[in-house]
């Protein structure tokens, strides 16, 4: 081995190991190796900064910014609040109805903050029906997460591949080139979650209901018996049915306070709805999208001018548009980039497929996809998914390449796999809020998640070889 062979294997092994470790911050990392590599001659200064400004880069802050006014606008809020009125008047399946919208949105918009504001409101409309949060919000962060694999703007993983594909030289993914696959897996997914997955924690859910309703019991029984001794304490009425001095009468029962549940409560905790801002955001995002599938402009360029209209036509100022931008996962992209362009031209990436091409050469294209999908799965629950795209897209290209055959079916499985982080509460940021929000163990998520991940695996490699043919 050469080098620059060591150096970057050394490097790679060191942000793996630090990276599952945990303690550090992972945009930090990948800045980190970035730095060491640079320092040690493997890549040039024009590399690192090509990374900084890859297309995946300018993308996705382009995205973020357009997504920022969008919920800014108080429209995202506004279109799940119309959705959850509609679950509480029909019940469980109308909580579904508003999941699959949102998995729906999440093809579109980053999935962070549409989890961020339908987890709460449907935690609680659950509550109002006296169902345990726990059916729901694990599939809301699944369902998101499928609706990720729609678009090619729906994870940044997806991006993140594309730039890498292209910098190996391969042509580039349009923006709905990927949503065949992505909705036989999605559908495949969804479908398994509300016939299955959320059974699978049935004791802690009848737990949590059974618990829940003595509660509910015994809180009505308080009120009832508080609202009969004020009513034998009452002198007199007055005239007109007016309450007496700070005698709190808004509710039938004479009291003042809100309802554990009510949605209402919790129109306030997104923004308020703007009409302008939000008309104008809506269009320039459609704009974008518009753009980009009919090939009028690269989905850089078009999501970098919409993010700059948004500011020129005062939806939102130049700081909102800053603090829209969220740094650490665009610099956790480019330094990864860094990372991976060390892997491709020191010969790493060759030397990886071609010990792979020894294991799997008997099974055929078909076997080596299976392999790629499953030791890209298992990377993606260890680690952050823009290092396992970093790592596995060299690599899918040299093993097809080696195998004679196009490497987009490869390309498509690692976008796949590479957002696939079902088994663990930490594999994919929604993961979490919903894990500290609906008090699940870690073993809820292996037992929902596990089987999630076969059964998306086993989609996926049905359909990638019918719409990409090897």
């Amino acid at each position: 081995m050469t080098f620059d062979q060591i150096a970057a294997l050394a490097v790679l092994v060191g942000v793996v190991g630090v990276l599952i470790h945990g303690k550090v911050r992972a945009d930090v990392v990948a800045l980190t190796a970035a730095a060491v590599l640079l320092l040690f001659g493997v890549v040039r200064p024009v590399e690192v900064q090509g990374a900084f400004a890859s297309p995946a880069v300018i993308a996705l802050a382009g995205l973020f910014v357009i997504a920022y006014a969008i919920e800014l606008s108080g429209l995202l809020g506004l279109l799940i609040r119309q959705a959850t009125q509609l679950a509480a008047r029909i019940g469980a399946t109308g909580i579904w109805i508003v999941i699959g919208l949102c998995g729906a949105v999440g093809g579109f918009l980053n999935n962070t903050p549409v989890v961020v504001l339908a987890a709460p409101v449907i935690r609680d409309v659950a509550k109002c029906l006296h169902l345990s949060p726990k059916r729901f919000l694990m599939p809301l962060s699944h369902v998101t997460v499928l609706g990720g694999l729609l678009t090619l703007i729906g994870t940044s993983t997806n991006l993140l591949v594309n730039d890498m594909a292209r910098n190996a030289g391969q042509p580039v993914f349009s923006l709905f080139e990927i949503t065949p696959v992505g909705l036989v897996i999605a559908v495949a997914g969804g479908l398994w979650l509300y016939f299955v997955g959320a059974r699978q924690l049935g004791r802690a859910v009848a737990e949590d209901e059974a618990e829940a309703a003595r509660i509910a019991m015994i809180e009505e029984s308080r009120r009832r018996a508080e609202a009969e001794a004020r009513n034998r304490q009452r002198r007199r009425l007055l005239p007109f049915g007016l309450p007496r001095f700070g005698e709190s009468r808004n509710q039938p029962d004479g009291s003042g306070d809100a309802h554990l549940g009510d949605v209402a409560l919790y129109g306030a905790a997104d923004q308020p709805f703007r009409l302008r801002p939000a008309m104008i955001s809506l269009a320039i995002f459609a704009l974008v999208i518009a753009s980009a599938a009919l090939g009028w402009a690269p989905i850089a360029a078009s999501a970098f001018a919409g993010a700059v209209a948004l500011i020129l036509c005062r939806v939102i100022t130049p700081e909102e548009a800053y603090a829209g931008l969220r740094p650490e996962i665009l610099l956790l992209i480019a330094g990864m980039v860094v990372v991976g362009t060390a892997i491709e031209v020191t010969g790493l990436a060759a030397a990886g497929a071609d010990a792979l091409i020894h294991v799997i050469r008997p099974m055929g294209p078909l076997g080596a996809l299976i392999v790629l999908y499953g030791v890209t799965l298992f990377a993606t629950e260890l680690l952050s998914n823009a290092t396992v795209a970093v790592l596995i897209t060299p690599i899918a290209v040299a093993l097809a390449e080696s195998l004679g055959v196009d490497p987009r079916p490869f390309l498509v499985c690692v976008m796949m796999a590479a957002s696939a982080a079902f088994a663990t509460p930490f594999g994919y940021q929604t993961n979490v809020l919903v894990f500290n929000m609906g008090g699940y163990s870690y073993m809820d998520f292996v037992r929902v998640g596990l089987p999630l991940n076969l059964v998306t695996w086993v989609a996926a490699m049905v359909a990638i070889p019918i719409f990409f043919p090897f």
